[in-house]
């Protein structure tokens, strides 16, 4: 395996080859046990793609991984969502004297052809902001999904006909609308982590407005303030949703109208002049956002200011 190029592994029956596992009892989808997994110091340091879904709880593994430039160890209960393309580094720790536990839930893309859950999937946000924020699972929570996999195991070991495919999606399907709950009630109960992510950005937003050095640049991205705070774009706007009702989107184009709204009412800087400073390339794309957020054109509001 090289250290430089990801190695894919491209089936699941590969997965259970590379960590010595017994062969999947199906191709395209496979429940194994972490107790069972044992990861090579040669493959310490390593990246792979799953070319499959992952979806596992784990705790006390031999091993970190870094995962959307972040580090996870794992050392309490922890519902962590991997989707296919995605790169995830191992590091084994040769020291470790935890015993490791928890499950993993291997779906390939093409065991949910012709299924709701196909086009779905993808859509629960998790598997895309998972990659800067597993979700911590209270005991409660965790044993719901323990009896949702319960069921996906006794399909597995009971039954091999045409209704098991109809079942299994039916739990995964489950599984998932539990775990975006448990999202949300994460947001919610991590208010001190949420509120300090919220004053970064408001610190990110007020110094890139007063800098004419990054507005050369142009409009803050959406991807550029959630790197910045070292975050995933679709994490980050669900957090500030969930917290002040607005998407990241949306807090640039507030914190742009606020900086606009001073440079007209204490500057004498023609409307051009100030849409160019904010930057934008083209003033009617100025005043066209800046009508939409105040019901007023610049001049408007400029007049309007002048004659309180």
């Amino acid at each position: 395996m090289s250290s430089v190029a990801p190695y894919r592994v491209r089936t699941i029956t590969e997965f259970h080859r590379l960590n010595n596992l017994p062969g999947p009892l199906h191709p395209l989808v496979s429940l194994v046990d972490y107790a069972a997994i044992r990861h090579p110091q040669d493959r310490s340091g390593v990246s792979v793609v799953f070319d499959f879904y992952s979806i596992a709880v784990k705790r006390g593994l031999n091993f970190k991984m870094v995962y959307g430039q972040q580090l996870y160890d794992f050392d309490e209960g922890v519902l962590f969502f991997l989707a296919p393309g995605q790169v995830l580094r191992v590091e084994v720790d040769e020291f470790a004297q935890t015993e490791p536990s928890g499950w993993m839930l291997l779906l390939h893309p093409d065991f949910l052809v012709n299924t709701t859950l196909a086009k779905k999937i993808r859509q629960y946000g998790y598997f895309g902001y998972a990659a800067n924020e597993a979700l911590f699972l209270s005991e409660r929570e965790e044993q719901i999904l323990e009896g949702l996999i319960g069921h996906i195991r006794h399909e597995f070991q009971a039954y091999t006909d045409r209704f098991s495919q109809q079942i299994i999606v039916a739990e995964v399907e489950a599984l998932l609308g539990y775990a975006d709950r448990f999202y949300h009630r994460q947001f919610i109960t991590r208010s001190s982590t949420s509120h300090s992510v919220l004053n970064r950005l408001e610190n990110l937003l007020d110094s890139y407005f007063s800098s004419e050095e990054q507005l050369q640049k142009g409009i803050p991205t959406v991807l550029f303030v959630a790197e910045k705070l070292n975050m995933s774009p679709n994490y980050l706007s669900g957090l500030l949703k969930e917290l002040t009702g607005l998407n990241t989107q949306q807090h640039i184009h507030e914190k742009l109208i606020t900086a606009a709204k001073e440079k007209l009412s204490v500057t004498d800087l023609t409307v051009s002049e100030i849409a160019y400073y904010l930057g934008f390339e083209h003033v009617p794309s100025f005043s066209k956002l800046f009508k939409q957020k105040t019901t007023q054109s610049p001049v408007a509001f400029r007049q309007g200011f002048q004659k309180k």
